[in-house]
């Protein structure tokens, strides 16, 4: 591995531009963000992040290899990380590319002939930059800029790796296209940016997945995803994030939806520290729509604050927000949830539901829903509820000969199915196998 000295300073940022030969508005860029950063204070809500030391990261850890196209071709220690995460399994039989990004860079990528010809474009960041640099101008920093929080700042300062998907006007990609990232060094940050533009009348699902193992030290995550979904388009965005418990994990994902077109969040949240993370759709055109599934399961030592953001800002556009959330084992969790109509956006509605499953009396969710409706012809409909694993199910299924962790699984599972049916099928088999670990030590597990 190759990494930087730590800190914040202009010669860190610098050295980062000098090791990837980039162009002067891309360093202009995190010159511009660099400075913004130090103006923005942290978040006055949410999880305590007082512990965080800036000054005591590594912002870049470049593999010992650069992005190769072969899957033979890939570093054997870091082919036998992938190989256990079953990435080359997945290309095979469900996947139509493929990005695996180890520390900072992108070390693996792969895209289907057919879509090639049809002129998707799925790189890294950095190959995007070199290659596509006008187009990725346009578009980067457009739908998130630099001065949205700390952590969008953050990340346009040292941002490294992370996927650029264009698809072109009426292109339906018919498989999912997936990138990986994986955290493999203590005290590091991974900042990758994710930037989707869909054209019109295009479709598109991509799916993300992270990891990392754990350490005596805690890893910082600051990932930026800005997605474009032009008139009539269709865009679906997944994550599975097993991040270990030593991660804090501090995202900003948004998108603008234009006419016509459909956007949909589905976030599986089951690692890391701290997450703070709210996936947000910005309804522009007249019958957009933007759709949430929210997963977060917290356990011993961790705090996922999460939920989702939906501004209405346009005639007759749908909006709906589904959460679930699991806390055992003294774990926190809290939906944020923001429903914004503005009295432009005439006969919109919108629809909240926030559910939470407590395993034990030293769990917790809170709940902090805002809703701000200026519109007398749009509605917004919220519930919400927290309930335990309900005895009597228990034991009714108990007396059906059902071993008590099973039946408590089943439980669990059930209360779940809605977000984890918005889940492809290959994924959903390792969530519930990390679900069964979640609740190891539970009714005799």
């Amino acid at each position: 591995m190759t990494s930087i000295p730590k800190g914040l300073g202009d010669d860190v940022v610098k050295l980062i531009s000098d090791l990837k030969n980039e162009p002067a508005w891309v360093r202009d860029f995190r010159a511009r963000a660099l400075s913004i950063f130090h103006k923005k204070d942290f978040p006055k809500w949410g999880p305590d992040l007082s512990a965080l030391d800036f000054s005591d990261f590594t912002y870049y850890v470049k593999p010992l290899q650069g992005e190769v196209k072969n899957w033979k071709d890939v570093d054997p220690e870091i082919e036998k990380t992938f190989e256990r995460l079953g990435i080359p399994k997945a290309e095979q039989e469900v996947l139509a590319g493929v990005k695996t990004q180890f520390e900072s860079d992108i070390v693996y990528g792969s895209l289907k002939q057919s879509l090639k010809e049809q002129g998707v474009i799925f790189c890294s960041m950095e190959e995007a930059i070199r290659e596509h640099g006008d187009l990725v101008k346009q578009y980067l920093g457009t739908v998130v800029p630099s001065g949205d929080n700390k952590f969008s700042a953050l990340n346009s300062v040292f941002f490294s790796g992370g996927s650029f998907l264009y698809v072109p006007c009426g292109v339906v990609v018919n498989q999912p296209l997936q990138t990986y990232f994986r955290i493999n060094t203590a005290k590091t940050g991974q900042f990758e940016r994710t930037l989707i533009v869909a054209e019109a009348g295009s479709k598109v699902h991509y799916i993300e997945g992270c990891t990392a193992p754990n350490f005596s030290s805690a890893n910082l995550h600051a990932a930026v995803v800005e997605v474009i979904v032009k008139e009539e388009a269709q865009v679906v965005y997944t994550t599975i994030q097993n991040w270990s418990k030593n991660v804090y994990n501090l995202v900003t994902k948004r998108a603008v939806v234009e006419k016509n077109a459909k956007m949909a969040w589905t976030d599986a949240n089951l690692g890391s520290k701290v997450t703070m993370k709210y996936p947000s759709c910005l309804l522009v055109g007249e019958n957009a729509s933007g759709a949430m599934l929210s997963l977060a399961i917290a356990g011993s030592g961790q705090t996922i604050d999460s939920g989702a953001k939906m501004l209405h800002l346009a005639p007759n556009t749908k909006s709906s927000i589904l959460s679930k959330s699991l806390s055992l084992k003294s774990g926190q969790t809290s939906f944020r949830g923001l429903v914004q109509i503005n009295e432009l956006a005439t006969n919109s509605i919108a629809k909240v539901s926030c559910q939470a499953l407590l395993i034990d009396n030293d769990s917790r969710n809170d709940t902090y829903p805002t809703l701000v409706n200026s519109c007398e012809t749009a509605t917004i409909e919220h519930e919400a509820f927290v309930s335990k694993l309900a005895a009597d199910q228990l034991f009714y299924l108990q007396s059906r000969g059902i071993p008590e962790p099973e039946a408590a699984s089943m439980l669990v599972l059930g209360f779940l199915e809605p977000v984890l049916a918005g889940i492809p099928l290959e994924y959903t088999v390792e969530l519930n196998s990390l679900l069964e670990m979640a609740m190891e030590g539970y009714y005799g597990n």
